[in-house]
């Protein structure tokens, strides 16, 4: 053979420049063929049953925006129902107090001096008993009184599963419940089941997802087994140690247990079994009530700074500033292989 190139090939078919066209033909061809066998194979593929279609669980969820709408109490950006049906009535409370020149009257509301300090004794972490469940009554108050229209469900109907052994006045379905009797209501169950406030904040929370789920309204026939099964709820969710259903049934005397578990698994139904409550759906609601307390002269108790709790106070913040001085220490020896750059940038200026 030496260095003599060999082919086995007939010279009619050695790749001159016609034979390289030919095999290009040949290719695009052949891409063709493969294309209309993809095309035939997709045709005829059965298309799946309905049962295996299974969607995925992002894209079953509803946009963002129309949650936010719709949700209240599933997203922190969403205005509460609550706040939004008070307003006509303080903006109605404002105009006629303008219009008649009605005084503010004697102020009620403390204010610091030199010599004494007042501090709000209600916290988002520990908000104050009293005041949250007066807050949360009021919400309830507006939801009723300004209610669209008078939708509702068997289960929480008082007519069909009445509270009390008393009859149920045949125009019970046309009072609108004032403030101080739901506050009534619900301080008698907190306070027989000592619950804390923030079982009520979340009770509020529960009220008012239900009522965007479901569709319904809170009205004079429904109101209170609506608001009995966001407190049952909201207890078991909260508190480390729940009161059970049985307990309830020793404050409401003439109530099954039967007739209270069938309430709460329909609650928890209608609710889709969402019973997560995120923090910062918590605090919305919180400050939100504290706004609502704000435009109905419902002031927060003032407490005068007492020298414990002045000691206190300093002891906490020693305890924070301490925290901190750590975590900054802890910083600057991460940053010594940059050269010690924050310990140059922490050096004392000098004034001239």
């Amino acid at each position: 053979m030496g260095n003599t190139l060999s082919c086995c090939v007939s010279p009619g078919a050695s790749p001159t420049l016609s034979g390289r066209g030919g095999l290009r033909g040949q290719d695009q061809r052949q891409q063709e063929r493969i294309e209309a066998y993809r095309v035939e194979a997709e045709l005829r593929e059965p298309e799946p049953s309905p049962g295996t279609n299974l969607q995925h669980i992002s894209d079953r969820e509803a946009p963002e925006d129309m949650n936010c709408e719709s949700n209240p109490s599933d997203h922190p950006r969403a205005s509460t129902i609550f706040l939004s049906k008070s307003q006509p009535d303080v903006r109605e409370k404002r105009k006629s107090n303008h219009i008649n020149h009605v005084s503010p009257g004697q102020l009620t509301k403390k204010y610091s001096s030199c010599s004494t300090i007042f501090i709000d004794d209600s916290t988002v972490s520990q908000p104050n008993l009293k005041s949250t469940i007066k807050c949360v009554t009021l919400a309830i108050y507006y939801h009723t009184k300004n209610r669209d229209s008078d939708r509702s469900i068997d289960i929480f109907d008082e007519k069909k599963h009445p509270l009390t052994r008393e009859e149920v006045p045949v125009d019970y379905s046309k009072r609108d419940p004032e403030h101080k009797h739901i506050y009534r209501f619900v301080r008698t169950l907190f306070g027989a089941a000592q619950l804390t406030a923030e079982c009520a904040i979340v009770t509020l929370v529960y009220l008012e997802r239900l009522l965007t789920y479901a569709e319904i309204d809170i009205c004079p026939s429904n109101w209170k087994r609506i608001v009995l099964g966001a407190i049952l709820l909201a207890s078991k969710v909260w508190d480390d140690q729940a009161v059970w259903n049985v307990d309830y049934c020793q404050i409401l005397k003439d109530m099954t247990v039967e007739d209270m578990n069938e309430m709460e698994r329909q609650f928890l139904e209608l609710l889709q079994f969402n019973i997560n409550v995120p923090s910062s759906v918590y605090a919305k609601y919180y400050f939100d009530l504290r706004s609502l307390a704000g435009d109905n002269n419902m002031n927060f108790p003032l407490e005068p700074l007492s020298k414990e709790r002045a000691q206190k106070l300093e002891a906490i913040s020693r305890l924070c500033e301490d925290k901190y001085k750590d975590m900054s220490k802890a910083a600057i020896r991460r940053s010594f292989s940059a050269g010690n750059l924050i310990a140059i940038s922490r050096s004392n200026a000098i004034l001239s």
